[in-house]
């Protein structure tokens, strides 16, 4: 790529430190034929090889926000073993074993999901299901964040317990590879309007 002038700042973000983001702004690029996407065919397309990359990228999403619930699951069960409260641990109290039970239930629904629509995509099947999982399995990650968070009581918001950076880190996978409001109306409603009409 040659021919024009590329800007860009890296954007600070409050949680997902592990990924940067940034802004980039391109002007007068032009890229060779040769390196065009899909060759000659490929011009003007960009935009449409983008969108059919992001049906892999929200399974992957749904993925990430499996191992976020995870990692939060696993420090709210380890804290509430160890944390005592009028000469019991916090565990043995019916209303944090209530929190955890399904704290459980819903991580191991959403990585089941995960799974089934995995299975589909490698058929070359479930665009659809891909942006289903992800919308669900995301939400359930901010919920079970939160959950775990609740857990910690005070010490859920300090910085040097990970519940806390787990609960910023779910916030953000809602919004990657689209935002839950787009595929529900734009990408999971229409598909089914559309299947409905066809049948």
């Amino acid at each position: 790529p040659s021919g024009g002038r590329m800007e860009g700042r890296p954007i600070d973000t409050i949680g997902y430190r592990g990924m940067h983001s940034y802004e980039i702004a391109l002007e007068n690029w032009w890229v060779p034929a040769d390196h065009l996407i899909g060759e000659t065919a490929g011009l003007g397309k960009g935009f449409y090889y983008q969108m059919e990359g992001f049906e892999n990228g929200r399974l992957q999403t749904a993925a990430r926000a499996v191992g976020v619930m995870q990692a939060a699951y696993e420090a709210a069960v380890d804290y509430s073993q160890n944390r005592k409260t009028f000469g019991n641990d916090i565990a043995e109290y019916q209303l944090t074993q209530v929190k955890l039970g399904r704290m459980a239930v819903v991580i191991q629904g959403s990585r089941q999901f995960s799974y089934a629509v995995a299975k589909m995509m490698g058929k070359g099947e479930g665009a659809m299901e891909a942006s289903m999982v992800k919308a669900y399995v995301c939400k359930a990650a901010e919920w079970v964040t939160r959950e775990a968070m609740q857990i910690h009581g005070g010490y859920g918001y300090a910085e040097e317990y990970s519940v806390s950076r787990l609960f910023v880190d779910a916030r953000v996978l809602s919004i990657f590879e689209g935002a839950d409001e787009t595929l529900c109306l734009k990408v999971i409603a229409r598909r089914m309007v559309e299947t409905a009409k066809a049948s």
